[in-house]
């Protein structure tokens, strides 16, 4: 019988010593190990965001819903003040996701949690993670987010206000596409499901930047690359750059390819598009979302290098 390892806890203070100068900037720099944990596509707007006269450590969006996250964190157990810090964040920054990142919670601190999912709807997540630090042997420490207080999404779809015939649509279609762009590319998304809008989204390795399929007004669907930095100048400089390259990156997606700079609005685009509406059969849903597979990791693969080499 092959050998097995004994595994260890190893004491996070070991590896980070501080949490402000050390930890948040690791966790900023893998954000997408927590966008796992949690189930969300995570998309990082700032460190260290300013709320008052105080800060947030992590300021994040989650691209499918376009909620506002905000992240906590401690190297040592919970304690009341990062409690109330925690709802100060929330409140000041209007979030919809509170995520709490610590060694130990205390139990009183995971039953605040659990009762505010309770007497919150699907419009407010709280998560509680538990930070590990996990080793075999001489192997060097692997971190490792442990839910301990998270939302109950059946209870929580239960409790909202119904959704109409054509949301529930929506949410069937992009769910259904999740599953079957994670199936042939498991690393595209965290994203655990769709949601009833018109729009789900896929991250390109950089904020501001996003892959959107969409369902436009115009009767046709759309795989698009979104361009919303929070600065208007700054996504006119990112587009004008990418169409400078335009013959190479069409020839790259080989199908027509439409260039919105949008002038008079803050974000711009680039998109594909074929005749397609949610009312659509089956069947024709069906092709939609294999056109969409495709061109998805397409778009992934023709932008995501030129989007992180963008120079803004």
């Amino acid at each position: 019988m092959q050998k097995l390892g004994k595994l260890q806890r190893v004491e996070p203070r070991s590896v980070w010593q501080r949490e402000d100068r050390d930890f948040t900037p690791w966790l900023r720099n893998n954000i997408d190990l927590l966008a796992e944990a949690v189930g969300l596509e995570l998309d990082l707007v700032e460190a260290e965001s300013p709320v008052g006269n105080y800060a947030v450590d992590l300021y994040a969006k989650d691209l499918n819903t376009g909620r506002w996250v905000i992240i906590e964190n401690q190297l040592e157990q919970t304690d009341h003040n990062h409690m109330g810090q925690l709802m100060a964040y929330a409140a000041g920054k209007e979030a919809g996701v509170i995520i709490w990142i610590s060694p130990q919670f205390r139990d009183e601190h995971r039953q605040t949690l659990d009762w505010l999912n309770e007497i919150t709807d699907e419009t407010v997540l709280f998560f509680g993670i538990e930070l590990e630090l996990l080793q075999i042997g001489d192997s060097p420490p692997a971190p490792n987010f442990k839910l301990v207080a998270q939302p109950n999404e059946w209870r929580k779809t239960v409790s909202r206000p119904t959704t109409s015939p054509r949301q529930q649509a929506y949410q069937v279609f992009f769910s259904e596409l999740l599953d079957k762009v994670k199936a042939e590319h498991p690393n595209l998304s965290k994203a655990s499901r769709g949601y009833p809008q018109n729009w789900f989204t896929f991250p390109v390795g950089r904020s501001g930047f996003s892959i959107s399929t969409t369902f436009a007004q115009d009767n046709t669907f759309r795989v698009e690359l979104y361009i919303d930095i929070g600065d208007k100048a700054k996504n006119k400089v990112a587009f004008d750059a990418l169409h400078e390259n335009r013959e190479v990156i069409e020839a790259n997606i080989d199908q027509p390819v439409a260039w919105e700079r949008l002038d008079d609005k803050q974000a711009s685009r680039i998109y594909c598009a074929i005749n397609g509406n949610i009312d659509d059969d089956p069947a024709q849903l069906k092709d939609l979302q294999d056109w969409a597979v495709n061109l998805v990791w397409t778009f992934h693969k023709v932008f995501r290098p030129r989007v992180q080499k963008l120079k803004l």
